[in-house]
């Protein structure tokens, strides 16, 4: 394969790792969302439409957060959370008009109804739409008939297996939020937020999660739910090997003052926390500053030649399929660049880089990985489809 360069990767553990993943509720999160729920259902507009994707990158989202009077019992919104959504989009096919900004405002509603439970989605959000048609250097790009052209010179990259660590952090929100919220502490809100530190064989956790007050009676109601937080942390953690990992939960709540983290929606996005995309999980679902971690804002851009989108999950991929399917290899990192205009299934570099178990890196394991992530990049027009589904996690 071109441009395929397969490396040694150094197996030593980091002395100290960072790991945070931001919930669902996250005002950086819930922008995330709503940019690739709105590519999504545009996908499947321009598809039931006119047969076919058309143009579009709309993953520039800011949250302005509103304001709140949270209390025991109840509280009220007083100002609404703002959502501005902007991008490019295709608007007009001949005489046919799509309504992005319908799409766009109905999507994100139904997100808000769909995940977040205390959040009225019609009366606590304002939504606004700037989105207007690309530039034409891009919409040609895009239309190439037969070959999916990069839109970029840009890059994906990615490492696998998960540390113990990152899979701690990732499990701990999916547990808290995974819930049957209309069941089962309902006083918990969807923003939550996990950081993991790790110094040696020290380590920490440090869990925030918005409560609820129209479900909680008092403030000892409150330390009851958080304690019930900070179990299911601990619990999670001994299943992962870290049995005497210390977990705290809403740090800065004050005791003496009754100072506590405390909301009327679920989300810090009702009180000034504001939000925008690319600031949160990466592909994988974590921020990782001590792993290989792209800055791309991958939620919003269109599935068929962003690359900033594609070649994130196609190293994703690559890295993971190496460890699962080729047992003497520890560690895999990828890193997958384009050029812009060429066919994104002919990356301009693609650079691996392995840990071994046992033994070198043998010019035979280094043909069997050349022949796997040929195998891998062949597969990115089949991308496609499962970007459109929603079966391809972005944040």
């Amino acid at each position: 394969m071109n441009g395929l360069i397969i490396s040694p990767l150094a197996g030593a553990e980091d002395e100290v790792e960072v790991v945070e993943r931001k919930g669902l509720g996250h005002p950086d999160t819930v922008c995330d969302a709503l940019t690739e729920t709105l590519s999504r259902n545009l996908c499947r507009e321009y598809r039931r439409r006119f047969g076919e994707i058309l143009h579009h990158n709309v993953d520039k989202a800011l949250l302005c957060g509103g304001r709140a009077a949270a209390a025991f019992g109840g509280g009220h919104v007083i100002a609404p959370i703002d959502i501005y959504l902007a991008g490019r989009a295709v608007s007009e096919v001949g005489r046919e008009t799509v309504s992005v900004r319908e799409i766009a405002v109905e999507g994100s509603r139904a997100w808000f109804k769909a995940n977040l439970h205390a959040l009225d989605a019609d009366r606590d959000v304002r939504i606004q739409v700037v989105i207007h048609p690309g530039s034409q250097d891009l919409q040609t790009l895009f239309s190439g008939r037969g070959v999916l052209r990069a839109n970029d010179t840009s890059f994906g990259v990615a490492h696998a297996p998960l540390t113990p660590l990152e899979q701690l952090v990732l499990g701990a929100e999916k547990r808290i939020n995974g819930r049957d919220r209309n069941r089962e502490h309902t006083a918990w809100g969807e923003d939550v937020k996990v950081m993991g530190v790790r110094c040696g064989t020290s380590v920490n956790r440090t869990v925030a999660c918005a409560m609820i007050g129209r479900y909680l009676p008092d403030v000892d109601a409150y330390w009851a739910e958080k304690a019930a937080v900070a179990e299911i942390a601990r619990k999670l953690a001994a299943e992962h090997g870290f049995a005497d990992c210390d977990v705290g939960v809403n740090q800065a709540d004050d005791v003496a003052s009754g100072s506590v983290y405390l909301t009327v929606t679920g989300t810090s996005a009702e009180a000034g926390d504001d939000g925008q995309v690319g600031r949160g999980n990466r592909v994988n679902g974590l921020i990782t500053p001590c792993q290989p971690m792209s800055l791309e804002a991958a939620a919003g851009k269109n599935p068929v030649t962003h690359i900033g989108k594609i070649y994130n999950i196609v190293a994703q991929d690559i890295a993971r399929a190496l460890v699962s399917s080729m047992a003497d290899i520890a560690k895999a990192q990828c890193l997958v660049m384009s050029r812009i205009g060429t066919p994104v299934t002919s990356p301009a570099v693609i650079h691996i880089k392995l840990a071994m178990r046992d033994g070198p890196l043998t010019a035979q394991v280094k043909t069997r990985v050349a022949e796997l992530a040929a195998h891998r990049i062949a597969r990115i027009p089949t991308l496609i489809d499962e970007f459109v589904a929603g079966s391809v996690d972005v944040f």
